[in-house]
């Protein structure tokens, strides 16, 4: 291999940020080619040893946030698998969301850079922990346009509905499996209850209603499968 070229026969320089992030997925996933995704979202659920085995047995498992997994001490449900992790700076602490990191890709979600809006990293993260940006230009504006939301105002997705939107970018063929996403049947709701315990409050920036139609349509036309 030629300096400064990839294993795709391209000049580094030639990559576009999503390009370099849809390698760096890939890479992580468990099976290639990437057939099935499961995207989990950090709402309470039932327990559920189908829909927990649904989820392990995906190709690629992104969790967002603050997330839980299954253990000794809770009802399966969720899965146990995390391969990609979507982080936003104020996610809430939790006993997963950094076991084991050097094992995982983490993408840092800040759709609010667009907007001058940019904060510092908690100090409690790892500070060897390699975040990879998803680039906002190529994946949060195409988004907002898609939600309807007005460019010139501080608006934005959830970090899940991200998660989902940018799992349709780079595996556009996959099987989509949801899970954990309270707002898709409740969109009116100032705050949810969270999968370790607790309530999440929702932010200003974001319209739920929106995120909702969305995800429902993908529902709905069979692209995306919800796991209840």
């Amino acid at each position: 291999m030629a300096p400064g070229q990839t294993a795709a026969g391209l000049p580094g320089s030639m990559l576009s940020g999503l390009d370099v992030v849809a390698g760096l997925v890939g890479a992580h996933a468990a099976r290639r080619p990437v057939e099935t995704v499961a995207v989990v979202g950090n709402a309470a659920v039932e327990p559920d040893p189908a829909r927990a085995k649904a989820i392990d047995a995906a190709d690629l498992v992104i969790r967002v946030n603050g997330f839980a997994l299954d253990g000794p001490q809770h009802p399966r449900g969720l899965g146990t698998r995390a391969d990609v992790v979507v982080v936003q700076w104020a996610l809430q602490a939790t006993p997963w969301v950094f076991a084991g990191y050097r094992s995982r890709l983490y993408l840092y979600n800040e759709p609010g850079m667009m907007y001058a809006d940019v904060e510092r990293l908690p100090a409690w993260w790892p500070p060897d922990l390699g975040l990879v940006p998803i680039p906002n230009r190529e994946v949060h504006q195409p988004l907002s346009r898609a939600l309807g939301f007005d460019p010139t105002q501080p608006r934005w997705a959830t970090t899940g509905t991200a998660a989902a939107w940018l799992v349709r970018l780079l595996h556009p063929d996959a099987r989509l499996l949801l899970a954990g996403f309270s707002f898709i049947w409740t969109p009116v709701q100032s705050s949810w209850d969270h999968a370790y315990g607790g309530a999440s409050v929702l932010t200003g920036d974001h319209e739920l209603i929106a995120e909702a139609t969305m995800l429902r349509s993908w529902i709905e036309d069979g692209s995306a499968e919800y796991l209840s």
